[in-house]
């Protein structure tokens, strides 16, 4: 009987290791497949197509249906890059203090609120979707932009509120994770020593924590760099450089949803679209390695 109990345990352990192994290997099956698929359409645009790659990442004229003077097609997209990084970058410097005070507050200052109300609104706010926060910058951040402000509302500056309220709550949900992850020993061992409250939350509590507050940020900067929906409704969509935040301006997600559903597949203009999938996609791979990088950093502190 024992021989048999065992004997079973072992094939039920096996089987789970099988199961498993064949899920765990599917996942990489169809990340690999992702990854190969949109980087060999992305190099399309340079391989059959004949497009430069220094004018495709520097070059600010963006003309799918037009040839330069050497056969080439005119696809300069500097213009939606420079606007990614601008959006992420603007929303990311906006919204960070708020996340770190927030997360401060809940964690630090008055946990018990935090828990109870603050909790369940940033959980909220995490779940509404894109579009939602999309539909109330058209209707509101724009057109207070327009009447207070010089231009039509649409720009940069709209697309950088709405990502600062859609990556708040994910920023400050991390931070939380990460200052919760603080060892109580440190902050009483501050306290003992004659610290105050803020000095022990400036010195001991945000310093140790700080790998994972980085992480979040990372992490809010991911999506704000990958968000389409929203920043496509407010950001005026206008492949070109601007001048002022005011000005109409367009990312790479958002050039990408307009464009792709009125294009061929095989064609110059979906070979361009795919490659500022590509771009995005390094990107994306950028962000997680440097979120890796920032966690064995803090396992190693």
């Amino acid at each position: 009987m024992k021989s048999a109990r065992a004997k079973s345990k072992i094939w039920i352990e096996r089987r789970g290791r099988m199961v498993t192994l064949l899920c765990v290997a599917f996942m990489v099956f169809v990340a690999a497949s992702i990854l190969y698929f949109v980087t060999s359409k992305g190099l399309s645009t340079f391989v059959i197509n004949k497009a430069s790659i220094t004018d495709f990442l520097f070059g600010k004229d963006w003309d799918l249906g037009k040839l330069d003077k050497e056969g080439k097609p005119v696809v300069g997209a500097l213009p939606m890059i420079a606007g990614s990084f601008a959006v992420t970058l603007f929303s990311a410097l906006i919204c960070a203090p708020f996340a770190i005070g927030g997360a401060v507050f809940m964690t630090e200052i008055s946990p018990k609120f935090g828990k109870r109300i603050l909790q369940p609104v940033i959980e909220l706010l995490v779940g509404i979707p894109s579009v939602v926060y999309g539909f109330t910058g058209l209707s509101l951040v724009v057109p207070f932009l327009r009447d207070h402000f010089s231009g039509s509302g649409f720009g940069i500056a709209a697309a950088t509120i709405v990502l600062t309220v859609m990556i708040l709550p994910t920023m400050m949900s991390l931070s939380v994770d990460a200052i919760l992850a603080v060892p109580a020993s440190l902050r009483e061992a501050s306290l003992a020593l004659g610290a105050t409250r803020w000095q022990t939350i400036y010195k001991v509590v945000l310093r140790t924590a700080r790998p994972g507050i980085l992480t979040a940020m990372i992490f809010g900067m991911a999506r704000a760099f990958g968000e389409a929906l929203a920043v496509q409704m407010v950001i005026g969509n206008s492949a070109v450089i601007p001048k002022s935040l005011m000005e109409p301006a367009s990312t790479l997600t958002s050039i990408l949803t307009m464009g792709m559903g009125n294009t061929v597949m095989g064609q110059v203009e979906n070979n361009a679209l795919w490659t500022l999938a590509l771009i995005l996609l390094l990107m994306s791979l950028i962000f997680i390695m440097i979120v890796r990088i920032l966690g064995r950093r803090r396992t190693f502190e």
